[in-house]
């Protein structure tokens, strides 16, 4: 198995420890330490080179958006999560702008943070679906009501209620619990859905959804 190295840069005593315990236990994951600040965040990235760092934007000297900034300028291979309590559209969009790979908020949920990890890994963006609202709204001014678009994209009922589900950051296993179907029937829809919103991952799904106005 081909493990992800991971590394944080966490100004806060109380997260680091969870988000440590959390990922180091996996497997499929290589934790190569922590940081609590920007300056030593630098140091502990150039040092190990992680394939992910988890930033948040809190943090001493200066912010997670400035160290993404000068990560990216050095051209390491490392990828970038953003990982903050921060959801505001200026933060967002600043820490995008500095060359974030995705975004995470902090309430996130263990199974969707593996899945971030997994999908910025591999070079996708992901978006925490409380982000893509908020980010959404900021650009359009306003999110469609009651698919104001007329678009379905040939939805059927039960893709649509999933692609709801998705949209409010169910992961597949907590789907088919509430909808009383298997993890497979969920994939299944889930890969339906992604075809024909011509997305190619969740959070492509959701913002199409929110944009158009197939889910709230």
């Amino acid at each position: 198995m081909t493990q992800i190295s991971l590394a944080l840069v966490d100004a806060d005593a109380l997260s680091r420890p969870k988000w440590r315990d959390l990922l180091e236990s996996r497997a499929d994951f290589l934790w190569l330490g922590e940081a609590s600040s920007a300056e030593t965040g630098l140091a502990l990235i150039e040092q190990t080179r992680p394939d992910v760092a988890l930033i948040d934007l809190a943090l001493t000297e200066r912010n997670g958006i400035a160290l993404t900034a000068e990560i990216k300028a050095r051209s390491w291979p490392t990828r970038i999560l953003i990982l903050t309590l921060d959801s505001q559209p200026r933060s967002v969009l600043g820490a995008f702008g500095a060359g974030a790979d995705s975004y995470c908020l902090k309430d996130i949920r263990p199974e969707l943070l593996t899945e971030a990890i997994n999908a910025t890994h591999r070079g996708q963006t992901w978006i925490d679906p409380a982000v893509a609202r908020v980010l959404l709204t900021a650009l359009t001014g306003a999110l469609p009501e009651n698919n104001q678009s007329g678009a379905n994209f040939g939805l059927t009922e039960r893709e649509r209620e999933i692609l709801q589900l998705v949209v409010d950051g169910l992961s597949n296993a907590e789907i088919a619990q509430k909808l009383y179907i298997t993890v497979g029937t969920v994939k299944t829809h889930v890969r339906n859905i992604l075809h024909k919103l011509g997305a190619d991952d969740r959070t492509q799904a959701a913002v199409r959804a929110l944009r158009s106005g197939l889910a709230q």
